[in-house]
């Protein structure tokens, strides 16, 4: 049975119980639908789609990321411009342009954890809204979102549920979790950090030198 986390709640992946060789990290998401003037719904004039990215930091024991690539070509960012990671471990699935239901992953990065180098120690997961700020879009009006961790037989190990409150209210970027190396295992923590920023750019200023 996936345990449920809270925020700042970390658990262990068991390799005893589960297989670690393929682990699917899935977000997903339902965008909420804004109230609309009479004049806008009798003239078909509905609301912008809200286009969510999933990123991944692949980062050192120091939470450092050593490898940006050629402009984050073949590097150790994850993104929709660069799909899988020059290791062969990590694949981003693609990038949804439409999100979901909030029920099934919208987006979906797949790590092979148990073939990982041990150079890499710690995995960060994000999520932005693609021109957010210019579309006036934020995750208050994100509901339903989440972070699972799927092993290779398809058992959900541990689910991460963003809380549905104000505090998300104008924040454009979440730091939904992270998966780290302890000793020979892995752990999975769910984060939760909220920033106003629509670029995660510059979230990943601070995880390099």
């Amino acid at each position: 049975m996936a345990i449920n986390l809270k925020k700042g709640q970390t658990i262990n992946l068991e390799k005893s119980t589960h297989d670690l060789s393929s682990v699917t990290f899935g977000l997903g998401w339902k965008i909420a639908e804004k109230p609309q003037g009479f004049f806008k719904k009798l003239l078909g004039g509905g609301q912008e789609e809200c286009d969510l990215d999933a990123i991944a930091f692949v980062m050192d024991v120091d939470g450092k990321v050593r490898n940006l690539g050629d402009g984050l070509k073949e590097s150790d960012v994850i993104f929709y411009g660069n799909l899988r990671h020059p290791s062969g471990c990590i694949v981003h699935t693609g990038d949804n342009l439409e999100g979901g239901s909030g029920v099934e992953d919208d987006e979906q990065i797949k790590i092979k954890l148990e073939s990982l180098d041990e150079r890499y120690q710690r995995i960060l997961f994000l999520v932005t809204i693609y021109e957010g700020i210019k579309k006036n879009q934020h995750f208050g009006e994100v509901k339903g979102a989440f972070m699972r961790a799927v092993d290779a037989n398809g058992k959900e190990m541990a689910r991460f549920n963003l809380d549905q409150d104000n505090s998300y209210d104008n924040m454009r970027t979440v730091v939904f979790g992270e998966v780290y190396r302890h000793g020979s295992d892995w752990k999975f923590r769910a984060i939760g950090d909220s920033f106003q920023t629509d670029q995660f750019l510059e979230i990943l200023r601070k995880h390099v030198d």
